[in-house]
Formats: structure tokens, sequence, C-alpha cells
């Protein structure tokens, strides 16, 4: 059983290969319950790889992934297990076509959880009020705008009542006038507790909700600091660089 005061995510001496290309190295992370982390760097810095690690989209070479107290392995049952403490929102929302909005939100509850099809149903319809589309559940994705079906892709793993949510990039696929509406949701979620790991660009996002900023570059953490901080006196000149090339 997890206690208030341990982290939810330890990630200890990560190292992730693409070939002869070192894509992560020795990445040290701790994350406790209720914070709120950004991940910001340059293209290319591994951002994306590291949070795709977290929950084994991606396998780690070296080091240890532990979640909620467990250690992630390549076993399959414990890969499923964990991924239900985890929820992850992509950069291509990842709906099923072929499925209803609300059929979309129920699906993970009632095959991973065993919840009965009312239940999740009930869970399904409180999730897409909470993000502002319930009067899209019964609409196919085709049917939304690009910022609709993000906060759909945020329902939808809400449904499974994570631990952890991770966010990678969620906003990159989005036309302009559609990226504020997904960031006001995430913040809505960091305002009520909600533990978070989100890679982003969107600076003035991460300054509002972050509660820690960490800074990547060419597959290492090279800063790690409280979001004010970070942004008044960032230490390193690669943080201050790509500060000075962002809209805040």
């Amino acid at each position: 059983m997890l206690n208030q005061s341990d982290p939810i995510l330890r990630l200890e001496n990560i190292g992730k290969y693409y070939g002869r290309f070192q894509a992560l190295a020795d990445i040290s992370l701790s994350v406790q319950i209720g914070e709120k982390i950004v991940i910001c760097g340059p293209s290319g810095s591994g951002k994306s790889t590291l949070i795709r690690c977290v929950n084994r989209i991606e396998a780690h070479d070296s080091g240890r992934v532990i979640v909620a107290g467990h250690e992630l392995t390549a076993k399959t049952r414990q890969i499923s297990q964990i991924r239900q403490d985890v929820g992850m929102v992509f950069q291509s929302f990842n709906l099923f076509p072929h499925l209803t909005i609300l059929q979309n939100c129920m699906l993970a509850p009632i095959k991973s959880r065993g919840l009965d099809r009312s239940d999740a149903e009930k869970i399904a319809q409180n999730l897409l009020s909470k993000v502002h589309i319930a009067n899209q559940a019964h609409k196919y994705p085709a049917q939304l705008s690009g910022g609709q079906q993000q906060r759909a892709a945020i329902a939808r793993a809400l449904c499974m009542k994570p631990q952890l949510m991770l966010f990678d990039e969620p906003t990159s696929a989005l036309d302009p006038e559609m990226v504020q509406e997904v960031l006001d949701t995430m913040a809505e979620l960091a305002s009520e507790g909600m533990t978070m790991l989100c890679v982003t660009h969107e600076m003035s996002f991460a300054r509002q909700v972050a509660d820690r900023v960490i800074f990547m570059a060419d597959g290492r953490i090279v800063e790690s600091s409280p979001t004010e901080e970070f942004f008044r006196n960032a230490q390193s000149e690669r943080a201050r660089s790509f500060l000075r090339r962002v809209d805040l």
C-alpha cells in the first residue's frame, strides 16, 4: 500500500537506445502524489520517449521504473496492471473511430476493470460532463473538432480512475484556436489535485499550473526546479536560450 509521502513514480537511471543512438541517458526522477510536473526542452531532447517509458509504450533498456510501488517489467500482466493506474493522453487523440465517444470511454473500464455497462456508462457520462462535452457523447470522433476529440481522450483516460496522468504534447496536433480549451481542461484537473506529468511546449500553461519544471536536452535532465525559479532564474545557458525562444 502506497503511503501519501511515497512517490507515485520513481525513475532510476533510465537509459534508452534506438540502435546506436542514445535517446535517454541516466534519467532519475521522483513524482509525489498530487504533484504537477511539466517536461520541456528542444525537439529531439527525449521528452516523449521518457514519458512513454513510464507505462512501457517504449521499453527502457536500463534502470528502473517504479509506479505506485511496483517495478515495471516486461511481464504482460504487470504492464496491464500498471496501465490501469496510469492514464495517458497522446498527441493524436487515438480514439477508436468506429465507436462513439461514450463507447470509447466505456470500453477500458468494462474490459480491464470488469465494470458492468451501467456503471461504466454512468462514470463516462460524468467525466464527459466534467470536460464539457456531454452533448457529444453519442457522436463519433470524426464528427468532433480536434479540441473536442482531445477532451474526449482525457475523459477516456480518467474513466480508469488513474493515480497518475501522462500528457504527451496534448495540444501539438490542434489548431491554435482549439489549444486553449484543452489547456483549460488540464488546468481544471490540476486544480483538483490530479498528479500530472506533462510534456508540452506551452510555457504559459507550465508557468500557471506546474509545481516543478524539468528541462531536458540531448536525452538528459539538465534542470529540475520549482516553476517560478526555473522561469526567473534558469541555471543553464541551454535552458535560458530555450526560454528566450518561447512565448510567455
